[in-house]
């Protein structure tokens, strides 16, 4: 179940505008690295391709798929409507031709991809003067403010420090700074912007999709204060080179996640839905997954291993939390968009679809555990280096991406 309309709905072109061409980035992406199997098995990450799969994959995919579901759920969570839809319009046309010409050049030619990501950081920088002047219009900020603010925050830093390292890598300027600067951008551009954004949402979304009733919410509080303050001390361990702030970073980032998912399992324990919905169930799993995630990652770094296993632990907090908690927000958001669109008009005039007619629920379990499967085999293949193990891991995750796509797209048939 989601809110009632509440007059403040976003067109329902703007959305899907943003999720569509995400899908289609998402596919591409997954094509580009499977291409490259051979060098990312064997844990060469840093080039072209791979730099060019990994922007269409949190750009192009995750990022827009984010603003599209923003458009209509941030009306929704704030009770305020969107400050421009035409803005909107013309924000999506100049983030998608800035993203995929960013993308297209870091493949090509990544010396020349400094403009391209100028046109992308304007399209980005639109996104955040829209979210700032719709915000600005809620009446009473609450602490899904706080989130979502400061995710957009960091997405500003990420994509200002992705252009700072384009421009060092045409010109040649402040290349002993790239390092930290490099550093900076994953950690903002995933622990930053879409953890703090799917937090912030989940506590939206989670008592919506569970019907949870009577939770309190002091500890959301505490959890962006620990997680918040792990980001911090990362980001001064990367400019001062101080080993210790890396691991009590680290030691923050995990206490911070760990009491916001006993946070969520608190609100599931108060809920009146007893029987979960399995894609929403998925989204839950992927909570759990990117707990355990950060736990690894702290223990590799106290037995001394973390610049070894840094890059699979990253693609599996891509797949397994990002992608696995976006993937089943979606397959609950999607339906309720289109059916609103179509249907709440409809409703005494003559027979319309219930919600759960609009996506095949059934379909989903096979799908995200081939999802899981595939990304924790991509991750032992890195471990090792076998190309043929990631053949068949991505293969398999690329698969249930393409599929989870095509079943959401379906719903706009119905």
């Amino acid at each position: 179940m989601l809110p009632q309309q509440s007059g403040n709905e976003t067109n329902i072109k703007l959305p899907f505008a943003f999720i569509l061409t995400s899908l289609a980035a998402l596919i591409l992406s997954q094509l580009i690295l499977i291409m490259n199997g051979a060098l990312v098995s064997e844990g060469i990450f840093r080039i072209p391709p791979i730099w060019s799969s990994v922007h269409l994959l949190l750009l192009g995919w995750a990022l827009m798929t984010a603003m599209g579901a923003m458009y209509q759920l941030v009306p929704v969570a704030f009770l305020t409507s969107i400050w421009s839809e035409k803005f909107g319009f013309c924000q999506f046309a100049v983030t998608a031709l800035g993203i995929g010409l960013f993308s297209a050049m870091l493949y090509y030619n990544p010396g020349k991809a400094f403009l391209p990501g100028v046109l992308a950081l304007l399209g980005i920088v639109m996104f955040l003067v829209q979210m700032g002047m719709t915000l600005k219009k809620q009446a009473k900020p609450n602490i899904l403010t706080l989130f979502v603010g400061s995710s957009l925050v960091c997405l500003f830093a990420t994509i200002f420090l992705g252009i700072a390292m384009a421009w060092s890598i045409k010109t040649g300027e402040g290349s002993q700074l790239y390092s930290p600067i490099f550093k900076s951008h994953l950690l903002l551009g995933t622990a930053g912007w879409f953890t703090l954004l799917i937090f912030g949402f989940s506590y939206k979304m989670v008592p919506m999709f569970s019907l949870a009733h009577g939770f309190g919410m002091k500890l959301a509080k505490v959890v962006f204060a620990v997680y918040a303050g792990g980001l911090v001390a990362m980001l001064l361990s990367f400019w001062t080179g101080n080993k210790f702030g890396l691991g009590f970073g680290l030691t923050l980032l995990a206490a911070g996640f760990l009491l916001f998912a006993w946070h969520i399992k608190h609100i599931i324990d108060k809920r009146i839905k007893k029987k979960l919905d399995k894609p929403f169930l998925f989204a839950l799993i992927g909570i759990g997954f990117g707990a355990i995630i950060h736990l690894a990652a702290l223990a590799v770094f106290l037995s001394g291993h973390f610049s070894a296993a840094i890059g699979p632990l990253l693609y599996l907090y891509i797949m397994l939390w990002i992608a696995m908690s976006i993937l089943g927000y979606l397959y609950k958001i999607v339906p309720f968009l289109w059916w609103t669109h179509k249907y709440s008009g409809e409703i005494g005039k003559r027979a319309v679809p219930s919600l759960k007619d609009m996506v095949n629920d059934k379909a989903a379990p096979p799908l995200f555990i081939l999802l899981a499967g595939g990304a924790l085999l991509v991750f032992a293949s890195i471990l090792l280096k076998s190309a043929a193990l990631f053949y068949i891991g991505q293969t398999a995750a690329s698969l249930a991406l393409l599929a989870i796509s095509i079943t959401i797209v379906l719903v706009l048939k119905k």
